[in-house]
């Protein structure tokens, strides 16, 4: 059996589709939530000196979206032909578009810049994007981004999707059909039960 190790700081960031894949998956895994004070150690043992990275087999691995294709490719939620493939990085390539955007402001300092930001983030950007993504899932038939279960496309975007909803409760409203996908992903069993015990953190 496949042992997997996760090296990721204690919050969702970029670590979090990994851990949410390796759920998914149903596969055991050890989540290595490193402290801040550990970091400065561990750093020089991590093949690009940042995380987060996957341990297979003692073999490490960087990299979150090279990660979580991996896994999507070994347990059968990476699509079916390369046509599908190419669907899912479609979405997973948006998706992950906006959560760059999102990252953005929590590092401005400026206060006025900051507030900008946020304001072109809450009225221009995810607006645009969930119309992009809503376009992708009704090209699909509505159910799910590709195909016909559950893929790394419709994880990736429940993952960062259900951040802004904890921010704004209402993004979905005009968007019922992602509303509903995000909800059948939150609602498979393993990932429920792990969305029901993970630690609440604000990134």
């Amino acid at each position: 059996m496949t042992k997997y190790t996760l090296h990721y700081f204690n919050l969702k960031g970029r670590g979090e589709i990994v851990r949410l894949m390796l759920v998914a998956a149903g596969v055991d895994f050890e989540d290595h939530r490193v402290e801040r004070e550990e970091w400065p150690k561990l750093k020089p043992t991590m093949p690009a000196g940042q995380m987060p990275v996957l341990e297979v087999d003692g073999k490490k691995y960087c990299q979150s979206l090279a990660i979580a294709r991996y896994v999507a490719r070994e347990y059968g939620m990476a699509g079916a032909s390369s046509t599908e493939q190419l669907l899912i990085d479609q979405v997973v390539d948006t998706v992950n578009d906006l959560l760059t955007d999102m990252v953005k402001p929590i590092f401005e300092q400026d206060a006025t810049r900051k507030a900008e930001m946020m304001k072109k983030l809450n009225e221009e950007t995810v607006p645009r994007v969930m119309g992009i993504l809503l376009n992708f899932l009704e090209g699909n038939g509505g159910q799910y981004f590709v195909g016909t279960k559950l893929s790394l496309a419709d994880v990736y975007f429940m993952d960062v999707v259900s951040r802004i909803l904890d921010q704004d409760s209402k993004i979905l409203d005009k968007f019922p059909k992602l509303a509903a996908n995000l909800k059948s992903t939150q609602s498979l069993p393993k990932i429920a039960d792990y969305l029901a015990k993970r630690p609440k953190t604000e990134i």
